[in-house]
């Protein structure tokens, strides 16, 4: 019990002490999620008109097309989770934006027999002081400064 409590508390306390670090921006502005163990299926998520728009990018971050690949999306609190509505276009989907703090938790399919691949991110609208760019696609190093 003693290690799981301190180990949790290491986790947090990087957790606050590196921020933003390690947030990849993708082509379009927006952030990118990894949607396959290996780096060859990546999501970029932007956010317009109070909807998060995943374009669905190769191992290059080159366009793909949208055909056999599915999502499901997850949103609002731990307490009171909510799957959200997923619609599909011919370069990714479309989910209707979280509420800011809240987190979007995606599962990306590549074919409907496929294990499905979770990706995670926080909709932190706060701006950044170092970029003047919202925290959830800020291109900041953990110390503020630009990549």
């Amino acid at each position: 019990m003693k290690t799981k409590l301190t180990t949790l508390l290491l986790v947090l306390t990087s957790v606050f002490a590196f921020g933003h670090g390690g947030i990849e921006v993708g082509p379009n502005g927006g952030r990118i999620l990894e949607l396959a163990k290996d780096e060859s299926r990546h999501g970029e998520v932007t956010v317009k008109d109070g909807k998060f728009y995943i374009a669905l990018l190769d191992g290059d971050k080159k366009p793909l097309k949208v055909d056999q690949q599915t999502i499901t999306a997850t949103g609002g609190t731990r307490e009171k989770p909510e799957k959200l509505t997923v619609e599909k276009t011919a370069t990714g989907f479309v989910v209707p934006a979280v509420a800011e703090g809240q987190w979007l938790i995606v599962q990306y399919k590549e074919t409907s027999s496929a294990k499905p691949v979770t990706a995670r991110m926080q909709y932190d609208t706060t701006t950044c002081s170092a970029c003047k760019k919202p925290e959830w696609v800020c291109e900041c190093d953990a110390k503020g400064e630009k990549k």
